[in-house]
């Protein structure tokens, strides 16, 4: 297990969105491996809009002439991670939602990175040529970065890539554990014209560390005397992500350039072992010394906000200059038992790419969906001005339940009933969703949608705000509890759950955007303040049609002052021989 969480992340640090200039020429991420071959075919747990590979294990984007590319981690051979002796897979889309694949970028086949391609990162050099940092498993098993270049630059494609033979370019250091030291971060440019990178380690006293190199030529590359963050308290952490961020409520991205020095704001994400969470925190970045200020935070990264309150890990941002943005995608792997990913011949999702930014008030970033996953609504019911009374429950009937986008808004007439919540309580929101379940009747709320439900209601995912009252002020509490997803009970099913940063005395409403696509349920309360992403594997897809549900199990009357339900069409992810990528669909003037 341990191994899976290593490579995990290095698949999703290895986002490096690239956008290229393609050709028609694609083909399958690997060719089929004898016991997938006949499964790599439709599944009803099979994603009809995330990323995922054609067949076999993934997890792992970077903007380049007009074409976004996604290298991520790869197991060529079978759906699981193996023994980590694991590729680079390689794909192109000219809108993050629709994939060509391409050959491998690398396979293990040096004594630098004999024992697997793990996790790394792109950057442009000043020429505006891409280069790789990676952590390869060396021929002693233990963890360096090494560099790659495209082996021909003007190759739209970067179909091919070179390994130095000079690698390792940074060796494994005296003080960090061998089997510790990965996930090279992209590199950004000083004032001072060295470049820098993050990389993760592990020391041998147990302190868990972002250690800095700097570099004039990307091949020698010396230690900064202090880390960019150090602590004891939640061991290692892996898949560092630094990037600076516009001001409050300014929805562009920032690229990292030496321009933004110290005087930018910046994010520090990190994905931490022991839990499996990734972790942020907003902060300022001194480019002389190379050091972060976390404001207003902890040392200890688990008491920093979540990008995401459910199953996902080892996310990685990329700037998007094609649309002036900041993109975040995660991983999100399987969690029903490896025998049945064997048997669909592969296994891991991405979420949807999403836009993330400043929120008004300066505390948090905001996430939504890219724009371009509207590009696959097709069906659309509405409703405006409904009310659900206490216990009500309304089906939303009239799009596909497993491959749907709902946006809802809820108004709550009264506060009153709100019930009251203790610091503990206020301290453990999944185990409060635990407590506070769909069908536990409450004071304002539950009340939300229950997704991918059986006409029995005997399976569904339930995802709903509640109300409490603390401290004189109200809080919000969002769940996405899977424990009926599946009467399967060799499944994990368990409840999230995360509060919503909003003022509900104010505001009087809060509005829910759900994606579900088949295994994946994504979610995104009060505009991108709290996000929630599930996998769920219900029984009843093998045989009949999932369906959509609002419901109301507060004491008090709900009004639904706005939903939008759409039936999304499927991406061709993928897909061989598909034909994705060619001159005509590249942007203008971006032509090879």
């Amino acid at each position: 297990m341990a191994g899976l969480r290593l490579a995990a992340c290095a698949a999703v640090a290895v986002h490096l969105c690239l956008l290229l200039s393609p050709s028609a020429a694609v083909r399958w991420l690997s060719d089929p491996a004898p016991e997938s071959a006949a499964a790599a075919g439709h599944h009803s747990y099979r994603t009809a809009y995330h990323f995922q590979p054609a067949n076999n294990w993934q997890n792992g984007p970077m903007y380049y002439k007009g074409v976004y590319h996604f290298f991520y981690q790869h197991n060529p051979y079978r759906a699981t991670w193996g023994n980590g002796n694991l590729s680079w897979g390689h794909s192109v889309s000219v809108d993050l939602i629709n994939w060509s694949a391409l050959e491998n970028a690398m396979d293990p086949d040096s004594s630098f990175d004999i024992n697997g391609c793990w996790s790394g990162s792109a950057t442009f050099l000043a020429d505006g040529t891409p280069v790789f940092l990676y952590t390869g498993i060396d021929a002693d098993n233990n963890q360096v970065q090494n560099v790659a270049f495209p082996k021909n630059a003007s190759d739209p494609l970067l179909r091919e890539w070179v390994k130095p033979s000079y690698n390792p370019v940074i060796a494994l250091p005296d003080d960090v554990v061998h089997d510790n030291f990965r996930d090279p971060s992209t590199a950004w440019l000083g004032r001072d014209g060295l470049w820098r990178v993050a990389v993760s380690a592990g020391l041998k006293d147990g302190t868990g560390s972002t250690l800095v190199y700097r570099s004039k030529d990307f091949r020698q590359w010396e230690r900064n005397a202090e880390p960019l963050y150090s602590s004891g308290d939640a061991g290692m952490v892996e898949c560092p992500d630094l990037f600076p961020v516009a001001g409050p409520g300014d929805q562009n991205g920032l690229d990292y350039t030496p321009s933004n020095g110290s005087a930018a704001s910046y994010v520090l994400k990190q994905s931490v072992m022991v839990t499996l969470s990734d972790y942020y925190v907003l902060g300022r970045y001194d480019d002389a010394a190379d050091t972060f200020s976390p404001v207003e935070a902890d040392n200890d990264c688990r008491t920093w906000q979540r990008f995401d309150y459910g199953h996902v890990y080892a996310s990685k941002s990329f700037y998007d200059a094609g649309k002036n943005r900041r993109v975040l995608w995660s991983w999100a792997n399987e969690s029903d038992p490896e025998a049945d990913y064997l048997a669909r011949g592969w296994a891991g999702v991405q979420t949807v790419p999403r836009r993330i930014w400043l929120a008004s008030d300066g505390k948090q970033l905001l996430q939504w969906p890219i724009e371009e996953i509207e590009t696959l609504r097709k069906t659309r019911v509405g409703l405006l001005g409904a009310e659900m009374n206490a216990g009500g429950m309304n089906e939303i009937i009239g799009v596909a339940g497993a491959q749907a986008d709902v946006e809802v808004v809820f108004e709550v007439p009264s506060l009153e009933g709100a019930e009251n919540l203790d610091r503990n309580q206020l301290l453990d929101p999944q185990r409060l969703c635990g407590e506070k379940g769909a069908s536990v009747l409450g004071g304002v709320g539950p009340f939300g949608l229950l997704v991918l439900a059986s006409a029995d209601l005997q399976e569904h995912t339930s995802v709903f705000f509640r109300v409490f009252r603390h401290d004189g002020k109200y809080k919000v509490l969002m769940c996405t509890d899977l424990r009926r997803s599946t009467t399967r009970a060799d499944v994990y099913k368990p409840p999230y759950g995360g509060f919503v940063d909003i003022d509900i005395e104010k505001e009087r409403s809060i509005s829910l955007r759900t994606l579900v696509d088949h295994s994946v349920v994504e979610s995104y309360g009060g505009g991108g303040r709290t996000v929630i992403t599930a996998r769920v594997y219900p029984e009843h897809a093998q045989t009949s049609n999932s369906r959509l549900f609002m419901f109301n199990n507060g004491t008090g009357a709900v009004k639904v002052s706005k939903l939008d339900a759409w039936e999304l069409a499927p991406a061709k992810v993928n897909v061989p021989g598909d034909g994705l990528i060619t001159h005509g669909s590249m942007r203008p003037g971006e032509a090879y």
